[in-house]
């Protein structure tokens, strides 16, 4: 008997053929459709996934167009600005417990030889991408000459003499001394909100003499040493120590979860931080058009460093794209442009070089505080090219001599320079000092600082960056020869060794931990039984 064919299925038929890769081949307006949901679905992906980095670009934007479109009176001046200062004072909150933490906890998650090759590879790269600014900044401030053709009297036309000056009375060896005495603060409370600096007392016309005292503003470089070391005395203790630096390690954690609350905010502040620059500055236009060279010259600088000369550096020694690396922390570099303050960045930058480009823990938080302490690259290439523009605006010839005492101070000075605002300027006072040139014209410089620091920051902010992956690449591909740098394991349980410690007769509570094990033998013993 011979079976009936198979009836067509319509319903079967109506359905698409898979294609070779499985996936079904949509015809007509139902593939259209289908098409279109999935690429609507990954653009609300992609942004959503982007939408603090476009809020902050976007702030900007505005910030730029608010400023240049309103005018706001000085009495008005700080209501006005009010949001972004807001958001300063709640960065700025949390570095203390933020760089603390994490540097105690980083310093204790690796050995000591670990920590030593680290450290010494870190500072070795931090001091070659500062020198390499610095030398780039001078190249490029003699080749384009930004203050041959400006005005040496153009300071009061553009009202920059309202601005506060530092004069250049601290000798050389005075401001290095400084350093080591805040690298060992004899105040550990006073270090969290002062810092040691030298000024003098003018006892006749030919005479002065220093004279030491504490000035307001973070001794974070103290911080940073105290942390380190506190860390490796805890690694030292062993079990003893594992409470503690579980207790930092939670600190941060939190720490960094407030960070994540904050940053929602960010671009609100930020709209308002850059607006309120443009607003107190007022002449802007006559600003870019007197000093446009010399804010070209630095912003080419910083262009040139910050997206050929560290790539090019992480790329010959690991090998691998570093523009998808920076395409990682773009919310720390957006960041970094709005507030202008590499500390003030440091929890965000943090979060994200974990997060996006794989860095390990124990690496970012150990490297990253010190890198935003100690690393400089935009403030030192700024202080140089701002030093020869202001030689060259007096006249005053550069020789080769006066070069290099430029480059080795600028580099030098930018070690533990404070990560806030305007903090380049503190110490480009020393720079001229070095070199004796006059401190009238650093108001010149003080009048477009509100652009150029912000460049200086995201440059600073990605040396810091770079160097923690070159730092997590050189801990990867030494594993096979050489011990890898492990994390201590801190345990939220009673340690073992505390169980097997002898018990003191009635203390109930070594009575209740060794009560478990005590059950676990009863019933051995009856299963055995």
């Amino acid at each position: 008997m011979v079976a009936d064919p198979p009836k067509p299925d319509h319903k079967a038929s109506s359905e698409p053929e898979p294609t070779a890769n499985g996936v079904p081949a949509l015809g007509g307006e139902a593939g259209a459709a289908g098409g279109r949901r999935a690429a609507g679905q990954r653009l609300r992906g992609c942004l959503r996934a982007n939408a603090l980095v476009l809020l902050t670009v976007a702030a900007v934007a505005a910030g730029v167009a608010l400023g240049m479109g309103v005018s706001v009176g000085r009495e008005r001046h700080a209501a006005f600005a009010f949001p972004g200062e807001l958001l300063l004072r709640m960065l700025k909150m949390i570095i203390l417990p933020l760089v603390v933490c994490s540097l105690v906890g980083g310093a204790a998650s690796l050995d000591p030889a670990a920590l030593g090759r680290l450290g010494a590879w870190a500072l070795l790269f931090f001091l070659a991408s500062t020198l390499l600014a610095s030398a780039l900044g001078v190249g490029l401030a003699v080749l384009m000459q930004p203050g041959a053709s400006v005005d040496a009297s153009l300071g009061a036309s553009l009202g920059a003499e309202g601005f506060p000056q530092r004069p250049a009375t601290k000798e050389v060896l005075d401001s290095f001394l400084d350093l080591l005495r805040n690298i060992f603060p004899s105040n550990l409370v006073s270090a969290t909100f002062r810092s040691y600096s030298t000024s003098y007392m003018n006892k006749t016309d030919m005479q002065k003499f220093p004279s030491g005292k504490e000035e307001e503003g973070m001794n974070i470089l103290g911080l940073v040493v105290f942390a380190i070391i506190f860390g490796v005395a805890l690694r030292k203790l062993g079990p003893k120590g594992e409470l503690l630096i579980h207790f930092f390690n939670t600190f941060n954690d939190a720490t960094m979860v407030l960070v994540s609350w904050i940053m929602w905010y960010a671009p609100v502040g930020i709209l308002f931080l850059v607006a309120g620059k443009i607003v107190e500055m007022g002449n802007v236009r006559q600003l870019f058009t007197s000093l446009g060279k010399y804010i070209l010259c630095c912003l080419l600088g910083h262009a040139i460093h910050g997206l050929l000369v560290l790539p090019l550096i992480y790329f010959v020694f690991t090998r691998q794209n570093p523009y998808r690396f920076l395409w990682g922390i773009r919310a720390p570099l957006a960041t970094a442009f709005g507030t202008s303050s590499s500390s003030a960045t440091l929890p965000l930058m943090m979060k994200c070089v974990e997060e996006k480009n794989g860095v390990s823990k124990h690496i970012s938080r150990f490297i990253l505080p010190i890198g935003a302490t100690v690393n400089m690259d935009g403030a030192a290439l700024f202080q140089c090219v701002a030093a020869v523009f202001i030689a060259q605006l007096n006249n005053q010839p550069l020789d080769f001599v006066k070069v290099i005492t430029i480059l080795v101070t600028a580099t030098a000075s930018s070690v533990g320079a404070a990560g806030i605002p305007a903090g380049g300027i503190l110490t480009l006072a020393i720079i001229l000092e070095a070199i004796s040139l006059p401190d009238k014209d650093i108001s010149l410089i003080l009048a477009i600082d509100w652009l150029v620091d912000r460049s200086c920051t995201v440059i600073n902010v990605e040396g810091d960056a770079l160097g923690a992956g070159l730092l997590q690449h050189y801990v990867d591909h030494t594993k096979p020869q050489s011990s890898e740098p492990e994390l201590l394991q801190v345990k939220a349980e009673v340690p073992l060794n505390l169980l097997a410690a002898p018990t003191e007769e009635g203390n109930p509570l070594l009575k209740q931990l060794q009560s478990p094990s005590e059950d676990t033998d009863t019933l051995e013993k009856e299963s055995v039984m």
